[in-house]
């Protein structure tokens, strides 16, 4: 039997695969598309799932792949304002190591992935559909396209905005489609125009934008569409492109040619009214769809998998219990209806703000993806002015015994929860809950027995707000579920014992 059946092998469901498989759980993942595409699709990762990624084992080819840093060349009425790189102010800080978002096709993100998925030893199932499933309480059972049946633990629909997982639950997608398209888009090559900057022409009558795609030949065109004489837009052609790029950059000798992907886009704001019925799970697009303003669809998509991941794992492995598996509603419904807002708003921004010369898509930059949970029922107690349960845990750099420096974000990795001890007085603390729940937990002390780790320059007690001894658990999914003093051992435990509830 099946311990997670997933739907989908986009960015959503690949990283429930990966963060699933190296946690020993038993993963299908199936894919209805026969071939693995190479369309640019969603281009940008944001530095938290960068952090996501990162602890997968995938941050250094990502990294090597992409392009960071990504230099926006604007025009207006034909004329080169200004070029900006809208990271250009920020810097590796220690408890947030990316100083940017990385420019990737999403087609790259998906191929590293599966490398790493398969590296794990499960393999994606191309051109798979799923046919239907049922229920009860002991599992689903799946009927895949041929008549094939999958019996499975739980079952999550990673399958996109006309999501066959959401149509079989019946439930509700509620929100709003624009009527007409807003945008027409595709993967194209040019002749005549450098690959060293995101080139974004508008007039005031529309725009248009050629995107380096990294490892390509190609650029991801976007633009307004061309209209007919009735005022109707066109469908996206690459003679269509052609017009629009001389019609709004105006300048000779850029020929494009070899579209590879051609592709409408419409305002789209809907959103599941619930991620969960049953042992069946909706993450990514099958749960919302928002505007493309602040570039957060495989985003959030990502940290849906990622919230997900730790509490499957657990339920599967008999670790916790069903009301474990609703804290993924609770936490992931209230980000998704933020997003939602968000987008939605910098769209409108967005839109106005280009009609100025010398302003291009880093005036959606505003929208990123929410962070943190501190309504949730995993985010008990109180916490500092710098922290409280429910928050991203910070990194912040260490020192062993040896003088090396040691991440935090180091510590956290794989598949556990984090105890951090600070000062001394945590030590015996720390001892006990190893010994109690060493299966759960791997406990480091900071200027504490036994792992000896320091805080030479006091970098981990500021991100942490920590003075004196102290106590932080921290969940596999890298948010603070305890801060309590030094020798309150049985906060920690009775949380983690708290998981266990049917």
């Amino acid at each position: 039997m099946t311990d997670v059946l997933i739907v989908g092998a986009g960015p959503t469901g690949l990283t429930l695969a990966c963060d699933l498989a190296r946690r020993g759980v038993a993963v299908r993942i199936i894919d209805k598309s026969a071939f693995h595409h190479r369309e640019s699709r969603g281009k940008s990762l944001h530095p938290r799932s960068m952090e996501v990624l990162e602890d997968l084992g995938v941050a250094h080819r990502l990294l090597t792949d992409g392009t960071t840093h990504q230099v926006l060349r604007k025009y207006f009425d034909g004329v080169h304002v200004s070029d900006t790189d809208p990271f250009a102010n920020d810097a590796p800080l220690p408890g947030t190591p990316f100083d940017s978002a990385v420019s990737i096709g999403q087609w790259r993100v998906e191929g590293i992935l599966r490398d790493r998925l398969a590296d794990l030893g499960v393999q994606v199932e191309p051109g798979t559909e799923i046919a239907g499933f049922t229920q009860d309480e002991d599992g689903v059972t799946a009927t895949l396209t041929g008549g094939r049946t999958v019996e499975a633990a739980y079952l999550v629909g990673c399958d996109g905005g006309h999501s066959a997982v959401r149509r079989t639950l019946g439930v509700a997608f509620e929100g709003r489609t624009a009527d007409t398209q807003s945008m027409v888009c595709g993967d194209v090559e040019a002749e005549g125009v450098d690959r060293d900057h995101w080139h974004q022409w508008f007039t005031p009558e529309g725009g248009i934008m050629l995107w380096p795609v990294p490892g390509t030949y190609s650029f991801q065109v976007q633009a307004s569409p061309e209209l007919d004489e009735r005022g109707e837009p066109l469908p996206p052609t690459l003679d269509g492109f052609q017009r629009l790029l001389d019609r709004h950059a105006r300048v000779a000798g850029v020929r494009l040619r070899n579209a590879t992907w051609l592709s409408t886009w419409r305002v789209n704001v809907r959103m599941a009214e619930r991620f969960r019925v049953g042992r069946v799970f909706l993450a990514g697009d099958a749960a919302h769809v928002h505007p493309i303003a602040g570039g957060l669809g495989m985003n959030t998509g990502i940290q849906d998998a990622y919230n997900l991941g730790w509490k499957l794992a657990l339920a599967v492995t008999g670790q916790a219990g069903s009301p474990l598996l609703d804290t993924y509603e609770e936490e992931r419904l209230p980000i998704a209806a933020r997003t939602l807002r968000i987008t939605t708003e910098r769209l409108r921004h967005v839109l106005e703000a280009v009609k100025e010369p010398g302003t291009g898509t880093e005036a959606a930059l505003p929208a990123a993806v929410p962070q943190g949970y501190r309504w949730s029922s995993l985010a008990p107690g109180a916490g500092n002015a710098a922290l409280r349960p429910g928050d991203r845990a910070p990194d912040a750099l260490c020192q062993d015994a040896a003088g090396d420096r040691v991440r935090l974000f180091e510590l956290f990795a794989g598949p556990h929860f984090t105890l951090l001890g600070f000062g001394p007085g945590a030590s015996v603390a720390l001892r006990e809950v190893r010994e109690k729940r060493g299966d759960l937990v791997r406990a480091h002390g900071i200027d504490a027995e036994p792992s000896g780790l320091r805080d030479t320059d006091g970098q981990a007690r500021r991100a942490y707000g920590i003075d004196g001894d102290a106590l932080v658990l921290v969940r596999p999914d890298t948010h603070t579920a305890v801060i309590a003093d030094g020798t309150d051992d049985h906060a920690v435990l009775a949380y983690l014992d708290g998981l266990r509830r049917t």
